[in-house]
């Protein structure tokens, strides 16, 4: 997760707190999503970003997880996620964010 990104999430946190955000993800790549989430929940693993040593205990979803789906109108759901569902194994992807820290 860019630095830039880093900061955005920091600054959500720093304003309204915790305990009310989720980061939901849409990487495609399974080794981004995983530093993604870690970078978020534990704090930024290459400690070169805001979130260097700082653990915001972030919960994670993916975008293509079956409850987020359902909780999407179906129609912007398919215009904005549709290509990326059609063209990934979203098994695996669903796989890869039970594995997310702080859902193990």
């Amino acid at each position: 997760m860019d630095p830039e990104n880093q900061d955005r999430i920091k600054g959500l946190v720093d304003e309204y707190g915790a305990d009310d955000l989720v980061v939901v993800l849409g990487a495609a790549d399974l080794e981004s999503l995983e530093v993604a989430a870690e970078t978020v929940t534990l704090g930024d693993p290459a400690y070169v970003g805001p979130l260097a040593g700082v653990q915001l205990g972030l919960p994670v979803i993916h975008i293509l997880e079956e409850d987020v789906k359902e909780q999407v109108d179906a129609g912007v759901y398919d215009e904005q996620v549709g290509l990326l569902e059609m063209t990934l194994d979203v098994e695996q992807v669903r796989e890869a964010a039970r594995k997310f820290p702080g859902r193990e």
